[in-house]
Order: structure tokens, then sequence, then C-alpha cells
């Protein structure tokens, strides 16, 4: 059994990722940690894991991460960073989901996030967690950074396009829409009821922090630069994410579906919808799948493609857990294979 631990188990991505890994016929979680709710069990701050465990959150100053195999950091930004490079010295494999290694330059992180990086050195040598496009790497990784939510769906959005060079890499625009549980659990008068429900808006146009991993992501493709015009909207609805991509093609009527379909024909998680179909939140809630819809409408020249994913799980936590199979050899699939929730 590989024995994990977490870093950071109150929020949503650390209770969706106990929820997946409770379940995993591989795993037991042995330790997680909260400063906040040391020495309370789990399953009375989330009464939905009452009978599936009877552990005790743990204060992380006083946890004993080396007996773990791996540890998973389901914290805000600026936590990992100044405790991975220990553990990764100690010889425990780490998985990040948070953005603190994401972006390989850290003068570059350094721009976006406003503060000094504690480790980084680490930012050259960490992986980037994104199965579909760094599995050879994800299997030797000692350190993983994990995908973002959006930075998911639009690379793997555009990725058959770019690789294929059918795309003009510098004229790529993204219009997404998350549900509220991405901007975390923490209290936010912007994510009250009153203030989220019946409304919709967009937020960081003028520039979001997954702007330079999704260009960095999109890059690795082309070989070259890329630009993005990304504009984030908060849905009111709890989970989900849906992208609409849209980039201007270079070379006129080439079967776009078969490209997709050929590309991701290996891929558990990426489910290609016949044509005419686009994919909606509702159909991938709970599940770690990626639906995608391709089109040209009225034939000219630009490709729309659609994409949905439940941010919580391919945008985070269940992406994490493939990561961790990847990593460890296991079926990809493995803890994963639950079907998405309807209605």
């Amino acid at each position: 059994m590989i024995k994990v631990g977490i870093v950071g188990g109150t929020g949503y991505t650390g209770i969706e990722l106990l929820r997946l890994l409770l379940r995993h016929p591989e795993v037991s979680v042995d330790l997680i940690s909260s400063r906040g709710e040391a020495g309370r069990r789990l399953d009375t701050l989330f009464p939905t894991l009452r009978s599936h465990t009877d552990l005790v959150f743990t204060d992380p100053a006083k946890a004993d991460w080396t007996r773990c195999d791996v540890v998973f950091f389901a914290t805000p930004h600026n936590v990992a960073m100044n405790t991975v490079p220990a553990l990764v010295s100690d010889g425990v494999r780490v998985i990040d989901l948070s953005a603190d290694y994401r972006l390989r330059d850290a003068a570059l992180w350094e721009s976006w996030y406003g503060e000094t990086h504690a480790s980084p050195a680490l930012c050259a040598s960490a992986v980037y967690g994104l199965p579909e496009m760094n599995r050879a790497a994800i299997k030797e990784a000692s350190l993983v950074a994990c995908a973002g939510c959006y930075p998911t769906s639009v690379q793997l959005g555009f990725l058959p396009l770019l690789e294929s060079g059918l795309i003009d890499p510098a004229n790529l625009i993204a219009s997404s829409a998350s549900g509220v549980s991405g901007a975390g659990r923490q209290a936010k008068v912007a994510n009250l009821l009153t203030e989220a429900g019946e409304n919709f808006k967009a937020y960081g146009v003028a520039g979001h922090r997954h702007l330079p991993e999704i260009e960095q992501g999109l890059a690795t493709l082309t070989g070259g630069s890329v630009s993005l015009t990304f504009v984030p909207h908060l849905v009111p609805m709890n989970r989900g994410i849906h992208s609409t991509l849209f980039g201007r093609l270079l070379k006129a009527n080439q079967d776009l579906h078969g490209l997709f379909s050929e590309r991701y024909a290996n891929e558990p998680f990426v489910d290609l919808l016949p044509v005419g179909q686009t994919p909606e939140t509702g159909h991938v809630r709970g599940g770690n799948r990626c639906q995608i819809g391709v089109s040209v409408p009225q034939d000219r020249n630009t490709v729309v493609v659609t994409v949905a994913i439940d941010n919580l799980v391919k945008g985070a936590s269940g992406q994490a857990v493939q990561v961790m199979n990847l990593m460890f050899g296991l079926p990809e699939t493995a803890g994963l294979a639950g079907i998405a929730l309807a209605p």
C-alpha cells in the first residue's frame, strides 16, 4: 500500500482528495494536517466521511512526513514552497496542487504573485502535472506541480491544434467560466450566495495568474512563443469549468474531429464528443473526465473548441490522483473509475 500524507485537508480540494483516496485500492491515508483543526476527527468536520475514516488532523509542525511515500499539498500558494525542499531531500515524493511550482521561471512567478519564492531552484526541476502532455516525465518525478483548473481545460482544448501546427499561436482566445468552489473555501463577500447567485461576471480581465501557466504549457507544444487572451468568469454553480476556445486556422479543409480523435484515442480521461455535440459541466460533475467538442462555425477560418471539466476533480484532486498512479506504476485509472453525477 502507498502511504499518503496530505498537507491542508480542510479546503475543497482537500476533502475531494480524501473522497478519492479513501476508496483507492492501493492507498492508505496515514497523515493529514491542519493548524486550525489539529486534534479534531476528520468526520466531525466532514460528516460525509463518517464510517470511512477515523483519522485525526495533526499539527503540520509536529507531523512526521518522512513516514509517507508521497505527500500531497492541498494548500494555498506560498505554503508548499517553504516545506517541499526538506521533503524532497528526505526522499519523499511530493504532489503539489498549489501554484508554487507550476512556473519554471521563479522570477516570473514572483512578478505574478507579488512575493519572493522560498525555493526557486525547484521551480525549474519540478515536473508539470498534466498527464496528457507530460506522462513520461511524471512517472520518474520526485516533485510534481499539478496543473491548475483553468489551465487544464484550455491546454487540453488547444493541444491537438498546436501540436499539428493548424492554428496561429499568436492569436489564441480562451473564454472560461468556473463554479464558485474554484475560489476556495475561505469566507469572502463575493462568494456569498446573495452575491454570486443569479449573477454572471468576468474577473481578472487585465491579467489572471493562470495566464502565464497556460502560455508556458502551450509554448512547449509549438517550440516557440504563444499569445493568449484569457478571460475567466464566475458562474453561480458549485463546481465545474467550461472553456470556449478560439483559434485562427492556418490550413483549410482539415478533418479536425479526426485530429482530436486520433490524439486522444488512448487517453482514459479525455472524451471527444461526436460531431455537432458540445460538452456541459453537468455531464462531468464528480468525475475525472474532460469532455471536448470541436467545430468550425459557418466553415470560416476560426475553430471553436468547447471543453468541460469538474474543477475539483480533473482540475485538481482527481488529476493529482492520476499523477500519483503514474508515479507509482499503478493503472492510471485506479481509484478514478467513478461515473459523473447526474443530475
